[in-house]
């Protein structure tokens, strides 16, 4: 019968295999967001390059009934009807009213409509703007407009990201034969983000 391994060498051999099941499997459930924020890291950075700063606006105008705009407004029920009329999208983000007119506007990735809406005739403008799918990517990588949901997404990736390579590094520790190259590695990537931020950044 084999004698049992040492503690240490049993400890260095559950570690090792810890670190790469954890480094494989974070690597796994991480690629679509890391893929998705590393492409939109560069569109966002260009945004002309695919189109991304082009929009498309457009300008309509309706008539609310003015006892929706009388007295203390519902600004649900008036929200609800001109989505229901224009097919609007996104949230609400600002509603503004005084005594002479209400401005509210939708947004959501990509996208932005504008309605002033005037108390006393029930007359409004509305302005339409919205953007191509890579725009729509770019304002999904900032978290712009995309809700508590994708906040938490956004937040979630960076956090999975941020373990990713952790366990990466202390992965390499267990290569002896690549360790040396591979922390060189790391701190010549860390000093080329250095440099550049303190000679390149104004």
């Amino acid at each position: 019968m084999p004698p049992d391994p040492k503690p240490s060498r049993w400890l260095y051999r559950k570690s090792a295999a810890a670190f790469r099941w954890l480094h494989i499997y974070l690597s796994m459930l991480s690629f679509a967001s890391l893929m998705f924020f590393a492409l939109t890291g560069i569109t966002l950075n260009h945004p002309t390059w695919l189109g991304g700063s082009v929009q498309n606006v457009i300008d309509q105008s309706g008539q609310l009934p003015t006892q929706l705009l009388a007295g203390e407004v519902d600004e649900l029920e008036i929200a609800e009807t001109l989505r229901a009329e224009h097919r609007l999208k996104g949230r609400v983000k600002e509603f503004e009213t005084d005594d002479y007119e209400c401005m509210l506007v939708f947004k959501s990735p990509g996208y932005a409509a504008d309605v002033f809406i005037d108390r006393e005739t029930g007359n409004y403008s509305l302005t339409v703007t919205s953007s191509n799918a890579v725009a729509i990517m770019n304002d999904l990588h900032k978290g712009r407009d995309s809700g508590p949901a994708w906040s938490l997404l956004i937040d979630g990736s960076a956090i999975l990201m941020a373990i990713m390579s952790l366990s990466g590094f202390g992965l390499l520790f267990y290569l002896k034969k690549r360790r040396a190259a591979g922390v060189l590695t790391a701190l010549a990537g860390t000093i080329a983000v250095l440099a550049v931020w303190i000679l390149g950044v104004a």
